[in-house]
């Protein structure tokens, strides 16, 4: 019995979803075909991505090796695409050992997500991008503490102390939150004054979280003085050379250490794959995820320019959107295999945000039907772990 062969590119959030609702809607089988799937990533393991920021303060692991979701039927290649041949099938990759190959495909999801848009290497400091900037921004703000414990002239020890956050979106909320309460402890380990050390947010705009009201960015910020986090407004970093953080309205700041977490951006690998892009890179897709002009070729996710034809409305760069495009993903599939109409993709009528604000603390956001919802607390901070747990197929 001959089988079909179905590539998932990309193992973050939306790929292991697509794997999982794929497998489940055709429990692996089509037209009396068996399955076989393999999902590809360039990495060894899992990244957790929206945790980023936990190896940047504790040195905690995000990755997690593919084995975590060994199943029968599923195989797991280490590799990186470089093209993608929609007409005779088939991608070409390089394999962890450097050897270029090709493989054929009968179903293909481009799932590769987005990467961490980095600054020009000019602009200094150091991006949040990936685990290893993680662990190179631990040891920067930690070899700082050390030597402030030493330091007798007063500005340099206030220098050491201070760390800027250049970007105010989640990411950068998160980030700021979690070092400050680290610094502090470190700081008292030290035997130094915890309430020496400071870390800066730098928020371009007029207010924290502007997707939601304003009572619940003005709580977000309450918490973050309460970590010890500063927040500046209508600040933007220019740049950071010898120490020192010059921002766009001509003032600058003295610190240790400038961490980025200016956004994301769609992963670059895509311009190598000949698939339509967008003008920002995002694949090009029809209402049923199907890349146009590549029969069996589906693509969902940060990478895709995915759109509500009913209301024009475009997904977010959230991997909870990219999550439910997964679940629908396994239907369409079933649903293009048998020949029957496929489900069009829609927007989720709900607005929702789950935003880490350090141990036991946190604040979930919801708006439906013009009702909103928040909760902070212990109880947020419960319901965030399930929401990144989940995002990664943990729970």
């Amino acid at each position: 019995m001959n089988e079909l062969t179905c590539i998932i590119i990309g193992g973050g959030h939306a790929g292991l979803h697509a794997l999982k609702a794929i497998k489940e809607t055709t429990k692996g089988m089509a037209n009396g075909r068996r399955i076989r799937f393999v999902l590809f990533d360039k990495l060894p393991g899992h990244v957790r991505k929206v945790l980023l920021f936990r190896p940047a303060v504790s040195g905690e692991e995000i990755v997690v090796p593919w084995t975590h979701w060994s199943s029968e039927g599923v195989e797991f290649v280490q590799g990186n695409v470089t093209s993608v041949d929609s007409g005779e099938k088939q991608i070409r990759y390089t394999d962890a050992e450097g050897n270029d190959a090709r493989i054929h495909y009968d179903l293909l999801v481009v799932a590769v997500g987005s990467i961490v848009r980095r600054p020009d290497p000019a602009q200094g400091g150091i991006a949040l991008t990936d685990p290893q900037a993680a662990a190179d921004i631990r040891e920067r703000w930690h070899a700082n503490l050390r030597k402030a414990v030493g330091e007798t002239n007063l500005e340099e020890r206030k220098r050491l102390l201070s760390v800027v956050v250049a970007g105010a979106g989640i990411s950068g909320i998160e980030t700021s939150a979690e070092l400050a309460l680290a610094m502090r402890d470190e700081a008292s380990a030290l035997g130094l004054n915890p309430s020496d050390t400071s870390v800066y947010l730098l928020n371009a705009q007029e207010r924290l979280f502007p997707e939601a009201p304003e009572k619940v960015g003005q709580k977000l910020e309450q918490t973050l003085r309460e970590c010890g986090v500063k927040v500046l407004h209508n600040r933007k970093a220019m740049r950071e050379a010898a120490g020192v953080v010059t921002l766009g309205n001509g003032e600058s700041l003295a610190v240790g250490l400038c961490i980025w977490t200016i956004g994301l951006i769609p992963n670059p690998a895509l311009r190598s794959m000949s698939l339509p892009l967008t003008p920002e890179g995002q694949v090009l897709v029809d209402e049923c995820y199907r890349v146009k002009g590549a029969p069996g070729v589906y693509s969902i996710g940060d990478c895709a320019r995915i759109v509500d034809p009913r209301t024009g409305k475009a997904d977010q760069m959230r991997c909870g959107e990219g999550v439910l495009q997964a679940d629908r993903l396994g239907k369409i599939v079933i649903a293009d295999l048998e020949g029957s109409p496929a489900p069009a993709h829609k927007s989720v009528p709900l607005d929702f945000f789950c935003i880490g604000l350090g141990e036991n603390r946190a604040l979930v956001w919801g708006r439906k039907w013009g009702l909103s919802m928040m909760i902070t607390g212990k109880p947020a901070w419960k319901f965030r772990n399930l929401a990144w747990d989940a995002g990664s197929m943990l729970r």
